[in-house]
């Protein structure tokens, strides 16, 4: 029933879009031709000018969106790597036990996909045998695309634990202590940085970590498409005397 409903919500909001096109489209022709001569050409100009930026921005998310897609190969390798997760969760329930005064790693992730797991293999790989603790953050951002209404809110925040829950099993069948904290909000770098200090009352020895994409050639274009987030959080905790990592992840 609820995916009936989300699927005629979707259908209407389609419809909606559709008439709102086909209204602007035909007052732009008619403004166009009828004040041709007056300037109307400008207005042609200028919207093909438009059209043709957003094509281009839509051609790059396209091409980094494929490059992505070959990061999550990491997925099927990393349930691989160990027994699978139906089978092993009730021994990662009780997998290693908490050491708050052990090294943590504190990991800002965006669904279990091949960044999150490159950034994490990133941290074991530079850091063997440090982290004996592995907390994962996901904050899910509100705004006009998603913010349709209570229940959503709550779908998007049930997805987030499951996928929080994905890297926990992962990290607890290796051997490691392991939990995922899910939050919503508008802002990234706000619910964060008001995240991290009971996380760090809680694990002293606490080390956050962010992955940032780095493109071969990036100029300003790439930096403004791109969420440079961790960057911005980085001069937060800086300035809160709190240790920040950025680990550069190369497409």
């Amino acid at each position: 029933m609820a995916a009936t409903l989300h699927l005629a919500g979707v259908e209407e909001e389609d419809l909606i879009n559709g008439i709102g096109f086909v209204i602007c489209f035909f007052i732009l022709i008619s403004l166009s031709v009828i004040k041709f001569k007056e300037g109307g050409w400008v207005t042609l100009v200028v919207t093909g000018l438009l059209v043709l930026v957003a094509l281009a921005i839509k051609r790059h998310y396209l091409g980094t969106a494929k490059v992505l897609r070959r990061l999550d190969e990491l997925i099927e390798a990393a349930e691989l790597s160990g027994a699978s997760v139906e089978r092993d969760r009730v021994a990662a329930a009780e997998g290693p036990k908490l050491d708050p005064k052990a090294k943590t790693a504190v990991l800002l992730v965006n669904g279990f996909n091949g960044l999150g797991l490159h950034t994490l293999l990133t941290i074991m790989r530079m850091f063997p045998g440090v982290f004996r603790n592995f907390i994962f953050v996901q904050v899910g951002i509100v705004d006009a695309g998603n913010f349709k209404g209570a229940a959503e809110l709550e779908n998007c925040r049930r997805h987030a634990e499951k996928e929080l829950q994905r890297y926990v099993d992962y990290m607890r069948q290796h051997g490691y202590y392991a939990e995922g904290i899910a939050a919503m909000g508008t802002d990234l770098v706000a619910e964060v940085s008001e995240l991290a200090p009971e996380l760090f009352q809680r694990f002293p020895q606490a080390v956050f970590f962010g992955g940032q994409l780095v493109f071969p050639d990036e100029t300003f274009v790439t930096r403004w498409l791109h969420n440079y987030a961790v960057f911005a959080l980085q001069r937060k905790f800086y300035q809160q005397g709190f240790p920040f990592l950025i680990l550069p992840i190369r497409v």
